[in-house]
């Protein structure tokens, strides 16, 4: 079997690849590879006492500070930061690539800072969240400000109604799974924030133990999780490089843009859930700002009137760790996917697998040279436009 760094170069993937070229690209991206292949922010950043917490907190009347317990690291963070700064990058001749393996290596170190650093004192994870992930921008506040003006609408339907079990769920997802050539797990969780996740290192979609699902909810989950999320990691694993696995720098944005812009092309974005995206910005926004737990879920709850159940997954979800600022980009990727899709900008190239928008010049230039290959999963959900609520629409051509 002919190999090249581990790689086993008879696979069809790699049957254009000049490896006398790239070998460098190669090397470097499987070491990586190697390094980051097992991390992942959210197994580390979701409380395992998260049911626990939240008792004592409703029952102090919300003014107990929630002390959550993290899993522990498997890993020794200054072994992988120096790992990751022994890479020979000047060996890559092209300077495109080399400039993206720089920033691929400075992203991931700062990655391994966020994990290891979640829940220490003097705020260091929060901080580190902050480079890794940015701070809400005014125009984001406003945007999140101009979207919870619109009055709450009535979703009176039974299929809003949250009454299917987690065994349901998982039954509606298998059935779901049909549609696509890929196939995954499905396993649940007490240990998260979110009614459902994707896995990206285990390709498995986790479902919320014990939440309650409405059917709309489901949809919704369908397309965001499996419409999009799956598809990338089931497309990156057709691509030559390790990179669209692992990701690009600031994917996420991009990727959760992605998927809420899934739930709009399928008819399942509803205001309801535009609030949701908003009121995490208005949250992480008070987290800048230093408030505590109890004073962003008062804000929430007190001040905008949510009901406490949502408010204080929205706090936990900003509050995690010490401070994890990655929320506010939802409706910030939304916009930019949004935008995209209304000028007719072509955005395959972030289907291909954990790509960010921002490096779509560079993708597009490794196409030309053989190193990128076409998508293989189509993202069923851009084939069509099903929403029918002209006032997201308004929303969503508004936000500045």
């Amino acid at each position: 079997m002919p190999t090249v760094f581990m790689i086993d170069t008879t696979l069809p993937k790699y049957k254009n690849i000049d490896f006398h070229t790239y070998q460098d690209v190669f090397e470097i991206d499987t070491n990586i590879h190697r390094i980051v292949k097992n991390l992942e922010l959210l197994a580390y950043i979701n409380p395992l006492n998260i049911a626990q917490e939240r008792k004592e907190f409703f029952k102090s009347k919300y003014t107990y500070e929630p002390k959550f317990k993290y899993r522990k690291l498997k890993f020794k963070p200054y072994k992988l930061h120096r790992m990751f700064y022994s890479q020979r990058l000047e060996r890559i001749e092209d300077e495109d690539i080399r400039s993206l393996y720089k920033d691929i290596i400075y992203t991931y170190s700062g990655l391994v800072q966020c994990i290891e650093t979640i829940s220490e004192p003097n705020s260091k994870f929060y901080y580190n969240s902050l480079r890794f992930f940015g701070t809400p921008t005014e125009k984001m506040v406003e945007n999140a400000k101009f979207i919870l003006h619109f009055q709450e609408e009535q979703l009176a339907a039974p299929k809003y109604d949250a009454v299917l079990s987690t065994d349901q769920a998982e039954a509606f997802f298998i059935n779901y799974r049909e549609m696509y050539d890929f196939d995954f797990n499905i396993k649940t969780s007490s240990a998260m924030s979110a009614a459902a996740m994707v896995s990206n290192k285990d390709k498995m979609l986790i479902l919320k133990k014990g939440h309650r699902y409405s059917q709309h909810e489901l949809n919704v989950l369908a397309h965001h999780e499996i419409g999009v999320h799956l598809v990338t990691t089931f497309n990156a694993i057709e691509q030559p490089l390790y990179i669209f696995s692992n990701g690009f720098p600031n994917n996420v944005e991009t990727q959760e843009g992605l998927a809420v812009m899934s739930e709009y092309r399928s008819g399942n974005l509803t205001l309801t859930r535009l609030k949701e995206l908003a009121y995490r910005v208005i949250a992480t926004d008070s987290l800048i700002k230093g408030y505590s737990f109890a004073d962003t879920f008062d804000l929430i709850h007190g001040q905008y009137k949510l009901d406490r159940d949502r408010a204080f997954n929205i706090t936990l979800r900003v509050h995690r760790g010490g401070g994890f600022t990655k929320d506010a980009l939802y409706l910030s990727g939304l916009k930019k996917v949004y935008d995209r899709y209304k000028s007719n900008t072509n955005i395959d190239n972030m289907l291909l697998g954990k790509c960010s928008l921002e490096y779509n010049p560079i993708i597009d230039k490794m196409k030309s040279l053989n190193l990128v290959l076409p998508v293989t999963h189509q993202a069923k959900t851009f084939d069509q436009q099903l929403n029918t609520n002209p006032t997201i629409d308004f929303i969503l051509g508004h936000l500045k």
